[in-house]
């Protein structure tokens, strides 16, 4: 298939997906599955909204009129994008223990996915050049203050890396922003810059990304 607007995507909102007339009169027989490409969940009746436009075509063609109406553009999806298959089974694998860890905290298990899925993609045995360990990237001390005997154990990771997230939702009174920077660059700091956001542009950039996931940006 060939786009012809580049799909422009801000965390879980989508602006725009415009594809060829000849594109979407082959890809209407599978509609789910032109949707699922461009990494859309199924929408409200996507079969419908591809039928009826390509019946309107047809209608056109036979009457012979010389104006075509354009191919049907989608704004502003308000739904998940699909995970990659291979994210989405490591995701499920450990959903149970985040599901159990969050609710013990009292966290939306939607924040330590997407912490999850920034800091590792779901690999357990992702270790970054600084040393940090496991599903949720735990640096030694970190795993150490947080009662982590075995880092690399994803049950054990995740209990301290909600234990850390549930530390810092407390001591920055719920700010989101402030919450995922303090994770990636330590409370210390936030606190330093006055309880801002660190200029680093590495913090900067994984406080966007993860408020990307969870849809917020």
């Amino acid at each position: 298939m060939t786009l012809r607007h580049p799909v422009v995507a801000t965390g879980a909102l989508v602006t725009l997906l415009s594809l060829t007339p000849f594109d979407l009169s082959v890809a209407a027989s599978q509609p789910g599955h032109a949707f699922a490409v461009f990494g859309f969940q199924r929408t409200r009746a996507p079969e419908r909204l591809l039928r009826d436009w390509h019946q309107r075509t047809e209608t056109v063609l036979r009457e012979g009129r010389a104006e075509r109406e354009g191919p049907p553009k989608i704004r502003r999806i308000r739904e998940a994008p699909v995970l990659p298959s291979a994210i989405a089974e490591r995701r499920i694998r450990y959903t149970a223990l985040i599901d159990a860890e969050a609710a013990r905290h009292d966290l939306d298990p939607e924040l330590v996915h997407a912490v999850i899925r920034a800091e590792s993609n779901y690999r357990s045995k992702a270790k970054s050049p600084a040393g940090a360990c496991g599903l949720m990237q735990l640096m030694p001390a970190t795993a150490r203050r947080f009662g982590v005997a075995d880092i690399w154990d994803p049950a054990q990771n995740i209990r301290g890396g909600v234990a850390y997230l549930r530390f810092l939702v407390d001591r920055f009174d719920g700010d989101l922003s402030l919450v995922l920077a303090g994770y990636n660059a330590g409370e210390g700091a936030v606190a330093k810059y006055g309880n801002r956001i660190p200029p680093y542009r590495e913090t900067r950039t994984y406080v966007s990304r993860v408020l990307g996931f969870l849809g917020k940006t």
